[in-house]
């Protein structure tokens, strides 16, 4: 989480460098009305690149994925760059607004404006001819960015309604893109500031025709068909086993995937809960009734269903030093360590034991025997202590149970996947105890919006 804080602060203050390098008089001297447009191009342009950050993250690359420590951190920070993207084009809303009404209501006075020198550069007097569209076009679509986003951002809003508003951001973003260009200061493209603010507008429209051409992805999506259903009553869980005869690259327990079942819902990402076998290319998920779309997936999947699967993703994969590891799976959250566990099971694949001792800790509310005995057998195959909490009977589980439970845990690393709120609690409680969390907790951060 550092890292990705110091990205984000680290992008806004790198741009505002490059403004005070590219902006001669940055504070004054003159009156209110020339500050105002300073701060209007400045807050323009950290919006403009916060949201060009934000479209360029959307298409997930591969490239800063392993850097910023798995597509889940990458979509916290195309989270964060979004929102923002939204509180700084607010201010520029404002900064370009606020001054017109105090004018209007007689608490500024404008300043006489003379003459206009005559603009001898053709390419910055096109500009100028554009200045009328640019504003109403820009303003228009700064409205229906903050709409957009703020659905985004509200969790109760349909993920099926998401996925298709969502999309519309790449719209208004092109139109912002002409915005940007058009009024950005015409000898700010001349600096340091214009160069980074082109590269990021050039990536950024690539990645809107991406996003509207619905190729996101595209190249590592692959062909597969259901072969088997489960439903697990008690925990309301359904697993699904997907064959993957060709295309797939093969996957590491703890990475996860998109799958899409019905192109009107779009994709959706699932951990996988199977080891990979190239021998038997299939890959288990298990999906728990959560919302709108997960509590419909045992009407609407069936056997021999197509099914398009993209990945895998992540770097939620166990790899450390450690002589001990302590994985902490809180309800739905056990599914890494399934497949983890079942990884190591498989005795003809070179590399699969664990290497370390394992106390593994699932903690939940629901109880499907049937499931907590396959789970036993999983642990048992694969040599990992298993201690199972239900809350009803055993109560919640703390940092002080998990220290009791494994007394070396000063040496351990400790991977946790499950609530976020649950996470961040234990992760402070270790830290209060001297525990490194920032190189030794490891937290899969599975929410995409």
């Amino acid at each position: 989480m550092q890292k990705l804080k110091r990205v984000l602060w680290g992008t806004l203050a790198a741009l505002v460098v490059l403004w005070l390098v590219a902006e001669p008089q940055p504070f004054g001297p003159g009156s209110f009305f020339p500050l105002r447009e300073r701060m209007v191009q400045l807050s323009g342009v950290l919006a403009i690149g916060c949201m060009s950050m934000a479209m360029i993250l959307a298409l997930r690359p591969r490239w800063p994925e392993a850097w910023l420590g798995g597509l889940d951190k990458m979509y916290r920070l195309h989270k964060w760059l979004g929102i923002a993207a939204l509180v700084t084009a607010i201010i520029h809303w404002l900064w370009a607004n606020a001054p017109k009404w105090a004018v209007g209501w007689g608490l500024l006075t404008r300043p006489q404006r003379g003459a206009r020198p005559a603009i001898e550069n053709p390419i910055e007097a096109f500009f100028v001819g554009l200045h009328g569209p640019a504003e109403g076009l820009g303003e228009w679509a700064f409205y229906g960015t903050v709409v957009l986003i703020a659905l985004a951002l509200i969790q109760m809003f349909p993920y099926r309604l998401f996925y298709k508003t969502h999309r519309l951001l790449a719209i208004a973003y092109l139109v912002l893109v002409f915005h940007a260009i058009t009024l950005m200061k015409f000898g700010y493209w001349m600096s340091p500031l214009g160069w980074i603010v082109g590269a990021l507008l050039a990536f950024g429209t690539w990645a809107a025709a991406v996003t509207l051409l619905r190729r996101i992805g595209a190249r590592r999506q692959v062909q597969g068909r259901i072969t088997s259903l489960k439903y697990y009553p008690g925990v309301r869980a359904i697993e699904t086993e997907i064959e993957v005869p060709h295309g797939w690259p093969g996957h590491r327990p703890g990475q996860f995937a998109f799958a899409t079942s019905d192109v009107s819902e779009g994709a959706h990402p699932y951990t996988i809960a199977s080891g990979w076998n190239a021998a038997d290319p299939r890959i288990i998920f298990i999906t728990k009734e959560l919302g709108d779309h997960t509590s419909r997936l045992r009407e609407k999947l069936r056997v021999g269903q197509e099914v398009k699967v993209e990945g895998p993703y992540g770097c939620f994969t166990f790899d450390d030093d450690c002589s001990h590891q302590i994985w902490i799976g809180g309800g739905i959250g056990i599914t890494p360590f399934v497949a983890r566990m079942k990884q190591a099971a498989m005795k003809d694949v070179p590399g699969c034991p664990v290497a370390q001792a394992v106390d593994l800790f699932h903690t939940t509310a629901d109880v499907d025997e049937e499931a907590l005995g396959k789970l036993a057998a999983d642990a048992r195959s694969a040599d990992v202590r298993l201690h199972v909490l239900i809350d009803a009977r055993d109560g919640h589980l703390t940092g002080e149970r998990i220290r009791e439970a494994v007394p070396q845990w000063r040496q351990a690393s400790i991977w946790f996947c499950g609530p976020a709120a649950f996470g961040e609690a234990l992760r402070r409680d270790f830290s209060v105890l001297g525990f490194p969390v920032e190189q030794r907790f490891h937290q899969e951060l599975f929410a995409m919006r």
